[in-house]
């Protein structure tokens, strides 16, 4: 293992040319996902007026927490986290930091329900200048991260001022453990540094311990994205959606196949295993949910294509009431209502597992109450996947030739449905209370 001083070097002087290969393809991408360029200012550490003021404006006496989460999926962990930590201490502050523009909008609501203790940041560019600006104007007395977001010059000028470093909902794949190897006299001294690892399972805990985090540290809480203990969906959202799926031309009672958080060229080929479906049950309606919205026009085109023309969720504003031609297939291009959608759904197809690798969580899909499938290629969530498979929670198919006779037979049995339901449910109790657990490291570290 490198000494730190030199893992640092190392590591600061691929990070400008990195930044410069990267920053093209980012901005590209920014702009897609609806990002600003004066968002731009923001991740160098320059705050507008209203940012700054609203960072001065938090309390002042208590514990100050930045917690960091990526994008929309990280946001959801952290949300649920900040409910707990803001109940179970009145004078604690929280500065919430996102990378994504999708991440931030859902940040921003969690902002708008804690406007006097919850600001929202974009997180900023790792270099030292950048974060040792943004430290001043935080001032965190701890530092959060969720999952596996792990910047070296974060990590280490936190810790140089005294600011612990907690990584919560840690995992790591093996994948990830086998490419962090490649580069492990450099990593080792930056992980080192951690005053936390809270992992999801024991698998975790044993690869993280061979990349450099005291043993001490290490500490399976469980999964807070698996963890049951969670605020029930408001009545009012399910009676809106259930209203934009009458209006859709899919009445309540409609059996509904659902694919969650779809990747490229996913959407196309479950289009064809739906009108395979709908040959067989013609009344079945597909609801589909791109990973990523802004690519909404992509999917409706390659819907079309396939002979599925679709309506757009949307198109159903609160303000207009007027029906919409039927259509089978409701494209879901809004964000933040997927776990809302999953309860209308028979079956919820996983998405990212089929013509991608790593696949998607589908803990929030098994909590829905809906029956839950998946291709092959779920890497990500190895251990979960395991443990769902041997409790009979969920059904893997080898590859989409399989998948229609799959959801074929889950639509048509009711009880294979219910069993398969129990028993996902039945896998992931071992993470409930994580998100207790997690708070209780956080507050008393």
């Amino acid at each position: 293992m490198l000494p730190l001083r030199l893992s640092l070097l190392i590591y600061n002087l691929l990070l400008l040319p990195g930044l410069i290969f990267l920053i093209p393809g980012a901005m590209v991408k920014m702009r897609r996902r609806g990002g600003k360029w004066s968002d731009l200012a923001q991740r160098l550490g320059v705050l507008s007026a209203e940012r700054a003021e609203k960072i001065a404006s938090l309390p002042k006496t208590g514990p100050r927490l930045w917690i960091h989460a990526v994008s929309v999926g990280e946001v959801g962990i952290a949300r649920k986290l900040i409910e707990k930590l803001l109940s179970s201490q009145d004078d604690l502050s929280i500065v919430l930091t996102t990378t994504t523009p999708t991440g931030q909008a859902q940040a921003l609501a969690c902002e708008a329900k804690h406007p006097t203790r919850v600001a929202v940041l974009l997180n900023p560019v790792d270099f030292r200048p950048v974060v040792r600006k943004l430290l001043r104007h935080i001032a965190p007395t701890k530092l959060v991260l969720i999952e596996a977001e792990v910047w070296p010059n974060l990590v280490t000028m936190a810790k140089a001022q005294g600011i612990p470093t907690i990584l919560a909902n840690a995992r790591l794949s093996y994948r990830s453990e086998k490419r962090y190897h490649q580069f492990g006299a450099v990593v080792k001294p930056i992980f080192a540094q951690l005053a936390s690892v809270l992992t999801q399972e024991e698998e975790d805990s044993e690869r993280w311990e061979r990349l450099g985090p005291a043993k001490a540290a290490i500490q399976m809480t469980g999964s807070i994205k698996f963890d049951p203990d969670e605020a029930p969906i408001s009545k009012a959202q399910l009676e809106d959606l259930g209203e934009v799926l009458r209006r859709a031309g899919l009445p309540p009672g409609s059996p509904l196949l659902l694919a969650a958080s779809t990747h490229p060229g996913e959407e196309k080929e479950l289009a064809r295993v739906f009108l395979d479906l709908q040959r067989q049950v013609p009344d079945l309606g597909f609801l589909l949910a791109p990973r990523h919205v802004e690519r909404a026009d992509e999917v409706e085109r390659d819907l079309i294509e396939v002979g599925l023309p679709c309506l757009r969720r949307s198109t159903f504003s609160i303000s207009s009431h007027q029906d919409q031609p039927p259509t089978p297939c409701l494209l879901i291009d809004t964000t933040g209502e997927l776990r809302a959608w999953q309860t209308f759904a028979r079956v919820v197809i996983v998405g990212k597992s089929f013509l991608a690798r790593g696949g998607q969580n589908p803990a929030e899909a098994v909590m829905s109450g809906a029956a839950v499938v998946f291709g092959p290629n779920m890497e990500n969530f190895d251990a979960l996947v395991r443990a769902l498979l041997k409790h009979g929670g969920a059904c893997q198919v080898k590859d989409l030739s399989e998948l229609a006779d799959a959801c074929s037979e889950l639509i048509a049995q009711p009880e294979l449905r219910v069993r398969m339901i129990e028993n996902g449910l039945l896998a992931l109790r071992p993470h409930q209370g994580a998100t207790d657990r997690t708070v209780a490291v956080i507050l008393g570290s």
